[in-house]
């Protein structure tokens, strides 16, 4: 069926398309080894649950305060006032996931021909939400010859009279790197001396392993954090985030908010805000994490080909390969052996020659898996066009 003049969608539909993530996932048969889930393979504490049903048995099925029930929004400002002591309920808006927040906040901030800086590789929704806000993505390296941290120098010198943000992800997706204080540092200053503001993805600042992660809130008055709990409690399905800014801020994004989504659920509010107060959990799925991680560092340093950029948090590893081959079809080679994996360019072009591996799975798998990796490897180099 045609449109009106040949045209039934948007031009700005036509600016994005379905990631890359998403494709390997929904094209694997049902019986793969998953190294592309990009999720805990947990279930959410058992009193998180039950906080859920109760809710729901006991009448929370009602929209709420668009900006978030008060006891939540109360409880995530505590958590922030050692950063920022002012911190407080104005400051937090709950989101319908970390990707609304993100959404939202492309909206309110970014304006048609503005640029955007954002990380190359990183996080599949940075770009196309510039693009649906109109606004140019300008990407940055993160090179794993600099551990995957962002060149200063680099930032600076992409900087223009246009450009309007910084997009920062730590630790990161897809390279589960970590910045150093000294990094968010730097990063900051070139912020404020061109009057930038910073969105900082900080969704995995709960799954580290050497060092906590430097969060950027408290350290810049044009400062937006998006975090999420499903990571920390792993309630991807339950779409559940929010947004931390200054509060004059605070108001217009939830504006933006509300034409989204209008309220975030209810009794999953109900239900986090009872996890908010179980830190063990999340630290007993962060030491099984820290042990996965190890292990397949491990055993990819013994692949012919491969090198490795040791994770420091996240559950994500990005490694390299030298091999004549894209990272697409290096993926569909090993999806054709039943290995799910993610390849390297859905994250940007600095991700040609990569894969991303999730270790969110059980270690048997991770061993076969990481066990056919090393197969199409042998198989890679003994071709003559390796």
């Amino acid at each position: 069926m045609a449109g009106v003049g040949g045209r039934m969608v948007a031009d700005r539909v036509r600016e994005v398309e379905i990631s890359g993530i998403r494709k390997m996932f929904e094209s694997a048969p049902s019986n793969s080894v998953n190294l592309g889930l990009g999720e805990p393979d947990f279930d959410p504490p058992e009193k998180v649950v039950e906080e859920l049903c109760r809710a729901v048995r006991h009448g929370m099925n009602h929209y709420g305060p668009s900006a978030g029930l008060p006891a939540l929004r109360d409880r995530i400002a505590e958590g922030y006032r050692d950063r920022e002591p002012a911190t407080g309920r104005e400051n937090v808006i709950v989101t319908g996931s970390g990707s609304e927040g993100l959404m939202a906040a492309a909206l309110a901030l970014y304006n048609p021909g503005d640029e955007v800086l954002v990380p190359n590789p990183g996080f599949v929704l940075y770009a196309p939400h510039a693009r649906l806000a109109g606004a140019v993505p300008v990407p940055y390296s993160l090179r794993a010859e600099d551990g995957f941290l962002p060149d200063p120098a680099e930032l600076e010198s992409l900087v223009t009279s246009r450009t309007r943000a910084i997009v920062v992800n730590s630790p990161s997706n897809p390279t589960g790197t970590v910045f150093p204080r000294s990094v968010v540092d730097r990063i900051v200053a070139i912020a404020d001396r061109h009057e930038l503001t910073i969105v900082s993805d900080e969704v995995y600042e709960e799954i580290v392993y050497e060092r906590p992660a430097t969060s950027f809130w408290g350290r810049s008055d044009r400062t937006v954090v998006v975090n999420s709990f499903s990571k920390m409690l792993a309630t991807t399905g339950w779409r559940i985030g929010y947004l931390v800014a200054p509060r004059s801020l605070a108001v217009e994004l939830n504006k933006i908010h509300y034409h989204i989504m209008a309220c975030p659920p209810t009794p999953a509010q109900a239900a986090v805000l009872v996890g908010l107060d179980l830190p063990e959990a999340t630290r007993a799925m962060v030491r099984e994490f820290r042990q996965r991680r190890d292990l397949v560092v491990r055993l990819l340093e013994r692949i012919e080909g491969i090198s490795v950029v040791r994770p420091g948090g996240a559950f994500y590893v990005f490694p390299k390969f030298d091999w004549s081959t894209s990272s697409p079809d290096l993926a569909a080679e090993l999806l054709s052996r039943g290995v799910i994996t993610t390849p390297g360019e859905a994250f940007g072009s600095l991700g040609a020659s990569h894969l991303r591996l999730s270790f969110a799975t059980s270690r048997a798998d991770l061993r076969k898996g990481i066990g056919t990796i090393a197969e199409c490897a042998r198989t890679l180099a003994a071709s003559p066009a390796a």
